[in-house]
């Protein structure tokens, strides 16, 4: 079993299972999870054979049992850290 970072120990267990839920998505290169108050922000960053937009319906799609009644999520593109 992979070792966990102080951060991962942080993130309440629902934001963890997103994370996992969204790097299962193929094609998923990179992910960060964000939570405030009844709102949640997912960015990712694809491979360069992923279409953003496809990418982005298909983790939406991934972590929708996630979501709880009144939440509103948003999803995004990360940028490249090399540009």
């Amino acid at each position: 079993m992979a070792r966990e970072t102080s951060a991962e120990r942080e993130l309440p267990p629902r934001l963890r299972r997103a994370l996992d839920l969204t790097y299962n998505v193929e094609g998923v290169v990179a992910a960060r999870v964000w939570q405030w108050s009844g709102r949640v922000a997912v960015g990712i960053r694809g491979g360069h054979t992923s279409s953003p937009s496809d990418l982005i319906r298909r983790v939406e799609a991934a972590v929708a049992g996630l979501r709880e009644t009144g939440e509103t999520w948003d999803f995004g593109i990360l940028e490249d850290p090399t540009k």
